[in-house]
């Protein structure tokens, strides 16, 4: 990656005396951030107006004249400020922090005397939305200072454009370099919660992302699991036997038979082995859509495995397959689709079976078997429950509050060519699978 140096100016409000620096040596140190696939510049400093703003960062340079300043004190506050602030906002290489709970309590600096951050939706309004600030108010957002537009005549004016799940020809910044789009005051935004082997794609440059994965600039993920204050470890037993009055073993809701990954396959040699039931397009059992009442009182009464089985074997693809379909049922599920770290990262611990922990189909059912003929074992596997909750991650408002962080800390990203960090190598895995030859092939 490759970052720009660029030249900030300071101004700092001391004792009533105005200080203007040109920062060539401390805006060379700052813009040494090592940030994959990003592209970050640090421009003005403008956080300079308050003591009590959660989120804030005060910058204090005493001098009694610019000639003295301390700029290496400046730089070890600003350090500080990127470390402590900047990386629970904005991607990272090491990924340490939840920045969508960091999002959530960040509260920049707003001058209500300007204009709304006005947000343009190329689609219409989905998500819930609607015209003007209705929205984000009625969400309670930590902050509203935003509106929606659907009119084309007011896309040139919008501080943000939002795309979802492909990019016209005006999506881009308008060159490879990804220069304008540092230089541009109106932000790009892919939305897209599809995996790479169904999206287009995107070899233009383009500011934001908004993905299921960890290392989109705003999270969007179909589920997220927390524990309560209180928790400090899973009980030892469950609270009532999940597996009682459960007589039925596999289930699976499945209308697309034949992805890329072979599920379909795998679920096939599976049956062979233990019972399957295929409910949907795709089988010869019905209940309705999916998500008629009746299919899901069949997982929480009948069954007691479920096959979240996903589409796509891609980093951090884990749907609504895994987060309503299974854990908000019951019922034990049975994945595949994200690498088993993925799902150890987002899921309430101990909550499902990866497919990737067994060598064949044939053995996966062997101990779904151990695990049906065993209680004690099976509510293991459930022992999470009552010890946190599903929380809405509010989405638009945390797009909302990066909207007006960016103009409080002058900080700029974008991506040369999404592409490139879209389908990075090993993103996805093309897998296939056969009796006797479980192969996987990265893409």
């Amino acid at each position: 990656m490759i970052l720009k140096n660029t030249v900030g100016t300071l101004v700092v409000y001391s004792g009533g005396v105005v200080i203007i620096s040109t920062l060539f040596y401390i805006f060379f140190r700052v813009l040494s951030v090592n940030v994959v696939d990003y592209r970050f510049v640090v421009g003005p400093i403008n956080r300079l107006f308050s003591n009590n703003v959660s989120g804030l960062i005060k910058f204090n340079i005493s001098s009694e004249n610019s000639s003295s300043v301390n700029y290496e004190n400046f730089w070890n506050q600003y350090k500080h400020y990127r470390e402590s602030s900047a990386r629970h906002l904005w991607p990272s290489k090491d990924e340490q922090y939840d920045r969508i709970l960091h999002q959530l309590n960040t509260v920049p600096v707003i001058n209500t005397s300007l204009p709304m951050k006005l947000i343009y939706l190329d689609w219409g309004f989905l998500y819930g939305t609607s015209a003007g600030q209705k929205f984000f108010l009625d969400e309670k957002c930590p902050v509203s200072w935003c509106s929606f537009t659907d009119d084309k005549k007011m896309k040139r004016k919008a501080n943000l454009v939002v795309y979802r799940n492909s990019l016209d020809k005006y999506a881009g910044c308008g060159d490879d370099s990804g220069k304008s789009c540092s230089l541009r005051k109106q932000i790009h935004m892919l939305i897209t919660q599809e995996s790479p082997f169904h999206t287009p794609y995107y070899k233009s440059a383009i500011n934001w992302t908004a993905t299921y994965r960890s290392d989109s600039t705003i999270v969007m993920p179909y589920g997220k699991f927390v524990f309560f204050k209180n928790f400090s470890k899973l009980p030892d037993k469950t609270y009532k036997n999940f597996a009682l009055g459960k007589e039925k073993k596999v289930a699976w809701f499945v209308t697309n038979c034949r992805p890329k990954n072979g599920r379909y396959e795998y679920a096939e040699e599976l049956a062979k082995y233990i019972d399957v039931d295929i409910y949907g397009g795709c089988g010869k059992k019905t209940c309705g859509d999916q998500y008629d009442k009746r299919c899901y009182d069949l997982l929480l009464n009948d069954y007691k495995f479920y096959l979240s089985f996903e589409n796509s074997n891609c980093k951090e693809y884990i749907t609504e397959k895994f987060f309503r379909n299974a854990l908000s049922y019951d019922v034990l599920p049975i994945v595949m689709g994200a690498r088993p770290e993925d799902y150890e990262k987002v899921a309430p611990p101990n909550s499902y079976i990866h497919v990737d922990d067994f060598v064949s189909p044939k053995q996966l059912a062997s101990y779904l078997h151990k695990l049906d003929r065993d209680d004690y074992l099976y509510n293991s596997y459930f022992r999470w429950k009552g010890t946190g909750e599903f929380v809405d991650t509010k989405f638009w408002c945390r797009v909302c509050t990066m909207l007006h962080e960016q103009d409080a800390t002058g900080v700029q990203m974008w991506y040369d060519n999404l592409d490139l960090w879209w389908r990075a190598p090993g993103t996805c895995i093309k897998t296939r699978y056969f009796p006797t030859n479980f192969s996987k092939k990265a893409l």
